[in-house]
């Protein structure tokens, strides 16, 4: 009898023991599986996609971003030049892709603010269809002209624009990016006419500026300060609120005469929406070591930006007000994209 009860503790304790066992386990993998996915990460080649043409500021961003991450990582990470729609097409592959942490987008304040409220259909959400990694750089848009054209203020860009209407074209890297709708807030304020060219990407639109095709330029400071350097093309004033390090000597656009003018561009790393947390958190604090760095940031400052490493909550909220900035502007503008 006795023998009988000891077996039944036994074989009554053993199906609980089990039971108590799976709980505790239950709370400790995951952890270890993620910390495990995390270290794990890249175990293969990583796609940075660029939603623009090769040259222009957000490849510039991309290219030397990716080179530290892939020094980091012993994995290359191939940058995907996929351009059209306003940075549209590059962006919604992201969107669709598998949310693992092996295909991130270079968004920009284009494809992330702007396209929102500027296109009345979009093939991705803003918010729902992306992870937010991380903000990787600030950057000034630069008002520049070609060298024939007489002006070399602001105020004379204003006056010979009312004095010669029709004269003037506005050329741009694409419809609803940030250098487009630095002009149509320009023209807005000002009530300077100007006729606006899109291109796709901002190196062919620099090369019709610099032939004389187009006559004025918002563009990205990095893609546009190679060729002012060079005498290619005059620079007239910064759109940020402060000046640029790269160019102090250049004054703002609102100190030169059109007070409470301010249009900036960034660039950030996103990835599709449910990417894991863990790899989330390792790609940002990858990047952000790699911005720590004097080549990069030197690098970085001359081509007029400025690193930055948001945290991806921080991101994602910057993201949101951003969102809210633009649409003021779009609304102001009248700009429409198709």
């Amino acid at each position: 009898m006795a023998t009988m009860q000891r077996l039944t503790r036994i074989f009554t304790a053993a199906p609980l023991a089990a039971a108590l066992a799976a709980v505790t386990l239950a709370g400790i993998l995951p952890a270890a599986v993620s910390d495990a996915r995390a270290q794990a990460f890249p175990s293969k080649p990583v796609t940075m996609v660029v939603p623009f043409p090769a040259g222009g500021t957000t490849d510039i961003v991309a290219r030397l971003t990716a080179q530290k991450l892939s020094e980091a990582w012993g994995q290359p990470v191939i940058v995907d030049n996929r351009a059209g729609a306003g940075g549209n097409i590059g962006s919604a592959m992201v969107a669709k892709a598998a949310p693992d942490g092996y295909t991130l987008l270079m968004g920009t304040v284009g494809t992330h603010a702007i396209n929102a409220s500027l296109y009345a259909k979009m093939p991705y959400d803003v918010v729902k269809d992306f992870t937010p990694v991380t903000n990787v750089a600030a950057v000034p848009n630069m008002l520049v002209v070609t060298p024939d054209l007489p002006v070399k203020s602001v105020k004379e860009l204003i006056d010979y624009g009312k004095k010669n209407p029709g004269k003037l074209n506005m050329a741009s890297s694409g419809n609803g990016t940030s250098i487009h709708l630095s002009g149509e807030l320009f023209k807005v304020m000002t009530g300077v006419a100007m006729e606006h060219v899109p291109y796709k990407g901002s190196a062919p639109a620099l090369t019709d500026l610099m032939g004389g095709q187009v006559q004025v330029m918002f563009d990205n400071m990095p893609s546009a300060l190679p060729h002012v350097k060079a005498g290619k093309l005059r620079a007239i004033a910064v759109t940020t609120a402060t000046r640029s390090p790269a160019m102090p000597e250049l004054p703002t656009i609102a100190e030169a005469g059109v007070p409470g003018f301010e249009a900036a561009s960034w660039f950030g790393l996103l990835a599709p929406a449910g990417t894991p947390k863990e790899i989330v958190a390792k790609i940002h604090a990858d990047v952000v070591k790699a911005m720590k760095t004097t080549d990069l940031t030197e690098k970085m400052a001359q081509q007029g930006a400025v690193a930055v490493g948001y945290t991806p909550d921080e991101f994602a909220a910057y993201i949101k007000t951003e969102l809210a900035k633009w649409e003021k502007v779009v609304k102001a503008s009248g700009a429409r994209a198709d």
